[in-house]
């Protein structure tokens, strides 16, 4: 829904520095690197533009609001010294939203999320790509559509590929009846559900903290703080949501004929998504490119923590599209970004994506090859000019040092083959040890200001770390380190890293007392997980330090799929064997998923399902109390760039284990 005016910006501006000079200086000679009078991309981007948002924000329950394009009005300036100048002209880019028509038969509602909506006009209504990230803003994008074009049903959805940006706002678009009787068919590639739910639950807590600083969550909006994400212009705070689809494209040169739109699908599994596929409309010419590129360098790590991307894999899917589609498209669209037209402008656009990706994969590992590591090769590496001079393969989400590290990482792991770095003490420890070899927490502090007012902010902040986290509670190293990566952020050219140092400089000046993360794993997602998925997920929250001491054994029914497991718990580990009958387990239960999935979300009470005959109960019920009670909540308010109170400690052998969190308080004001 469309609501009264309201600022989104979650805080105000805390504390904020002025830019430094070195800062100003780096920021001035980004501007003589590259052709800001080139201005085909703003064209494109405004090309075929219908309406917009008045006022272009979106709110969801009870007023609050979801989505605030308005707030970013300052964009309409010319780049301030606290901003990257070619970080600042992809925020102006990403800026421009509303709906547009691209072809007579395909619109796309952009800047209402930090991805894509795109309609296709079917004989009889609309096939959506995309639903976007929440269902508030999928909801709103489509009543603008409608409201504008004319009201038309939709007659099918489709997942381009596995993130949640591409999902999380299907129930705003369709009725889930409606897509479970078969009237609206929902098309994703092969292996879509796994990684849709994997990607979110397993590591979910730990991925969904480094998110909420990689974009930038808790920052202001303003040319101090958040400006852009540089792969779109932030992430909703709305309600993810999630339909199972009903119709899986497993193979390059399927085809599908839906609402009488014919469609040819490419699959791009292990690319930008594990889980991917591209496909084209000959009917109309047009290519849609999911999200294997777009108008910047994209992550083959990244930041907030997934599977390492195959960047041969994503450069040859590239050129495999060239050979199947160049030849017969005027136009190319994407789940981000603006599209772009002509065949005379997609073909060098497609090529110098996939030799950015090849580039990329093949100078690190021939670099490798030659025994440099990955620090040395990403310290070196530079795109060629051809490509470097491109602003669509500059790195604005994306970056050439971290993808230099993921594919190294890809094939060699995070060690880089010299024994000293092999088993290095922990950041507490050395830092506590380095303090110490300088002189004292006085010397390393007058070090880090040194370097500091040289604008040598990388050395700064490293000595700067080493303080912060052996002495969490020093005042003044935490406020210089804040300043340090504050400057770095205001330096970066990618949205990611500026929000990444940003919301750093926030946490160690005490400004994310409250988690600000957005879950992934709502009520939709756990509900997809399969029972073996969730049940692994038991056993990564299970406290092993604990349940050194205990054994048990849980025989599980489910009574709506007629599921049997066996639960058991030995050695600190809990193992479970799906079609394993235990003769003699110490407590048996049957119950339905939904059930179960309440009672491990501590939704509810395992004695009142079983007076409600939703559960039965047999031997030791004690056993059960005893598994939940030994399960971890995971919370995300851990610190991530100061120390903590406390450090896992060893057990006997010198191996580190992981002790039980002793308080459930935010720590990232420490």
């Amino acid at each position: 829904m469309v609501g009264k005016k309201k600022s989104a910006s979650p805080v105000k501006r805390l504390q904020a520095k002025p830019p430094s000079r070195a800062t100003r200086a780096v920021n001035s000679a980004v501007g003589q690197l590259l052709d800001f009078g080139d201005q085909r991309d703003f064209e494109d981007a405004q090309r075929g533009f219908v309406a917009a948002l008045e006022p272009n924000m979106i709110a969801g329950a009870e007023g609050r609001v979801v989505w605030d394009m308005d707030q970013y009005a300052f964009l309409a300036d010319a780049a301030p010294d606290t901003v990257n100048a070619s970080l600042w002209r992809q925020a102006q880019l990403n800026r421009i939203s509303g709906l547009f028509t691209i072809h007579p038969r395909i619109h796309q509602v952009r800047g209402h999320d930090i991805s894509n909506m795109t309609l296709i006009e079917g004989d009889t209504g609309w096939i959506l790509i995309d639903p976007l990230t929440s269902v508030e803003t999928a909801s709103a994008s489509l009543k603008l559509a409608n409201d504008k074009l004319g009201a038309r049903p939709v007659k099918a959805v489709i997942y381009t590929h596995s993130h949640a940006d591409h999902f999380g706002g299907v129930r705003g678009v369709v009725d889930e009846a409606d897509v479970k009787s078969g009237k609206v068919p929902i098309v994703a590639p092969d292996g879509f559900l796994h990684y849709a739910v994997s990607e979110n639950v397993m590591a979910g807590n730990a991925m969904n903290r480094r998110a909420f600083a990689m974009y930038g969550a808790k920052l202001a909006v303003s040319p101090f703080g958040h400006v852009c994400c540089g792969l779109g212009k932030a992430l909703p705070r709305g309600t993810i949501s999630l339909i199972a689809p009903t119709d899986i494209v497993k193979r390059t040169g399927e085809t599908r004929r839906i609402d009488g739109v014919d469609i040819e699908f490419q699959m791009a599994n292990g690319s930008e998504a594990p889980a991917e596929f591209m496909f084209y409309f000959p009917q109309f010419r047009a290519l849609c490119a999911s999200e294997v590129t777009s108008h910047n360098m994209h992550n083959i790590l990244t930041p907030r923590g997934a599977e390492v991307r195959n960047a041969l894999h994503w450069s040859k899917y590239i050129d495999e599209t060239i050979d199947l589609f160049a030849d017969r498209t005027d136009l190319l669209f994407a789940s981000h970004h603006w599209p772009t037209w002509g065949a005379e402008n997609i073909v060098p656009f497609l090529a110098r994506q996939r030799d950015l990706y090849r580039f990329i994969h093949d100078e690190t590992l021939r670099l490798a090859n030659h025994g440099y590591n990955m620090e040395e090769i990403a310290e070196t590496l530079e795109l060629p000019p051809h490509l470097a001079r491109e602003f669509a393969c500059r790195g604005y989400y994306g970056t050439l040092r971290h993808n230099v590290k993921g594919v190294f990482q890809f094939y060699l792991g995070w060690w880089d083959g010299n024994p000293a770095l092999y088993d290095r003490l922990p950041r507490v420890e050395a830092g506590k040890r380095f303090v110490k070899a300088m002189g004292g927490a006085k010397k390393v502090i007058a070090e880090g200001k040194r370097a500091f007012d040289k604008g040598d902010y990388r050395w700064a902040a490293e000595v700067m770390n080493h303080l912060v986290f052996a002495a969490p509670e020093n005042a003044a190293a935490r406020a210089l380190q804040a300043d340090i990566l504050e400057q770095m952020g205001y330096q970066s050219e990618s949205g990611p890293w500026r929000d990444m140092f940003l919301t750093g400089a926030l946490e160690l000046r005490g400004g994310l007392s409250e988690a600000a993360a957005v879950s992934t794993a709502g009520a939709d997602v756990l509900s997809a997980v399969d029972l073996d998925m969730l049940l692994d997920f038991l056993g990564v929250k299970f406290n092993a330090t604990r349940a050194r001491e205990i054994a048990f054994s849980i025989a599980l029914e489910l009574t709506d799929t007629g599921q049997v497991y066996a639960i058991e718990a030995r050695n600190g580990v809990l193992n479970n064997r799906a079609g394993r009958s235990l003769a003699n387990p110490d407590v048996r239960l049957r119950i339905a998923k939904t059930g179960l999935l309440a009672l491990f979300a501590k939704k509810a009470d395992l004695a009142k399902l079983a007076q409600a005959g939703a559960a039965t109960v047999s031997g030791d019920a004690a056993v059960l109390a005893k598994l939940f009670g030994l399960l971890d909540d995971f919370t995300p308010d851990f610190p991530l760039s100061c120390g903590r109170p406390t450090t896992p400690a060893k057990s006997k052998g010198g191996a580190r284990k992981a002790s039980a969190p002793k308080s459930k308080k935010p720590r990232s004001g420490r």
